[in-house]
C-alpha cells in the first residue's frame, strides 16, 4: 500500500506560521501568497487526518499536536539542509550560502572590517548576515534559521560548539567630570551605581559588564534604558551619567565625536569572548572552523 509523507514544502509553511502566528507574515516569509501557504496546511491535515491549526478571523491557534508536530517539522527540515551542507562540505572550502548571525553589541563595530578580506579570500562565499539578541539568535541556530552565531561569552546558547575568537576588554566611558581623578583603570568599585546607564534587557552586554564588576548592588540601582550602544553614547554625552563599553567599539570610533574618555574597567573578570557557534555535530564543521579562524586575523 502506497504511504503518502507530508512534503518539505507543507512542513516549511507549518513552522513559519507557528513562528508568525500570522498566515500573511508566515507567507511573506516563505515567499508564497497567503492562499498557498493555507491550501499547503490544509493538505498537510488532510494527509495526516488531524487539525494542527485552529483558525479564526483574528487569531491563529495551534493544537497541542500541531504545537509538536511543528517542533518534529523544525527537526525534519535542518536535517534536510543538513544535507546540502554533506554536499558543500565535500567540495570547496567556505564556498555556497551560509546564514550568520551577529548579535547588535558586535555587528556594527566588527563586521565592517571583516566583511571586505572575506569577499576577497572567499568569493564563492555567500554569507547572509541577521543582526539579532543572543536569546534569539541561538534559538535561530536551533531551529534552522541560522547557520552559525557570532557572539559573546559566557552566554547559554544550548548544545552548540564554539571558538573563541578574542578577548574583548570593557571599558567605563563618561564626560570627564563623571571620572572624577581615575588616570588610568577604572575600579569597579569606583563606578556610581546610581549613574550607571547600561542596554536594556536582551542584551548579554548588560550581563557580562554587571558580572564583571561583582557588584550585586549595581544590578539593582543600575539604569537599563539605551537600545543600542550608540544610543546610550549620546545620553552620556549629554550629561546623563556613564556606561560601559566593549573595546572594539572604542576603536571602530564609538566615541569620535563626542566629549567622552573611557578607561579600562579594573575588575576580577574585566572582558568578554568573542566566539563563532554552530550546532554541534554539523556536517560544515570544518568550514565553521575555518570562518572561525578567518575572523580571528587582526585587520
Amino acid at each position: 500500500m502506497a504511504t503518502y509523507l507530508p512534503t518539505l514544502k507543507q512542513l516549511q509553511y507549518l513552522a513559519a506560521l507557528q513562528d508568525h502566528g500570522h498566515f500573511g507574515r508566515a507567507a511573506e516569509a516563505c515567499f508564497v501568497t497567503q492562499s498557498t501557504l493555507s491550501a499547503g496546511i490544509r493538505e498537510l491535515e488532510t494527509l495526516i487526518g488531524v487539525t494542527l491549526v485552529e483558525r479564526t478571523r483574528r487569531v491563529v491557534r495551534f493544537t497541542p499536536l500541531g504545537d509538536r508536530i511543528a517542533d518534529k517539522a523544525r527537526r525534519v527540515l535542518r536535517e534536510a539542509d543538513e544535507l546540502g551542507d554533506m554536499a558543500r562540505a565535500a567540495g570547496r572550502p567556505l564556498s555556497g550560502e551560509m546564514r550568520m548571525s551577529v548579535i547588535p553589541t558586535i555587528a556594527p563595530f566588527m563586521l565592517p572590517r571583516i566583511l571586505p578580506r572575506l569577499r576577497r579570500d572567499y568569493p564563492d562565499l555567500k554569507l547572509f548576515l541577521r543582526e539579532e539578541p543572543s536569546g534569539a539568535a541561538c534559538e535561530g541556530l536551533h531551529h534552522g534559521r541560522a547557520d552559525c552565531v557570532l557572539l559573546a561569552l559566557p552566554f547559554a546558547c544550548g548544545e552548540v560548539s564554539a571558538q573563541v575568537l578574542f578577548e574583548d576588554r570593557l571599558f567605563v566611558a563618561g564626560q570627564p567630570g563623571e571620572m572624577g581623578n581615575i588616570a588610568h583603570a577604572m575600579p569597579s568599585a569606583e563606578i556610581d551605581e546610581t549613574r550607571l546607564l547600561l542596554l536594556e534587557d536582551g542584551h548579554c552586554l548588560k550581563d557580562h559588564a554587571l558580572s564583571a564588576c561583582a557588584r550585586p548592588e549595581l544590578r539593582a540601582e543600575a539604569t537599563m534604558m539605551g537600545t543600542s550602544l550608540h544610543t546610550i553614547v549620546q545620553m552620556i554625552d549629554n550629561g546623563l551619567g556613564l556606561t560601559m563599553l566593549p573595546e572594539m567599539a572604542l576603536r571602530a570610533g564609538i566615541l569620535d565625536h563626542t566629549g567622552l574618555v573611557s578607561r579600562p574597567l579594573d575588575a576580577a573578570n574585566p572582558s568578554r569572548k568573542i566566539a563563532l557557534v554552530w550546532r554541534r555535530g554539523s556536517p560544515r564543521e570544518k568550514d565553521f572552523q575555518l570562518l572561525a579562524t578567518a575572523l580571528a586575523e587582526p585587520a
